[in-house]
């Protein structure tokens, strides 16, 4: 399966990113957006898999902006 993903920083303060990825974004992993590393809070899926590529929305957040537990 071949995941196309919308990535979106939350608080606008970098620029998003589309990319295909061959992992299913998990909320926790860390990704690099630009040339920050960030952490996954949100994962959407925006319409079923379709011809083995699966259409996703990912909100993350600088990772000195989360809070872990």
């Amino acid at each position: 399966m071949t995941y196309k993903v919308s990535y979106v920083v939350q608080g606008g303060n970098l620029p998003g990113a589309i990319r295909h990825e061959t992992e299913l974004p998990k909320v926790g992993m860390r990704v690099k957006v630009g040339s920050q590393i960030c952490r996954i809070i949100e994962v959407y899926e925006m319409m079923p898999p379709r011809d083995n590529i699966q259409f996703i929305h990912v909100v993350v957040a600088s990772e000195h902006d989360v809070a872990f537990s």
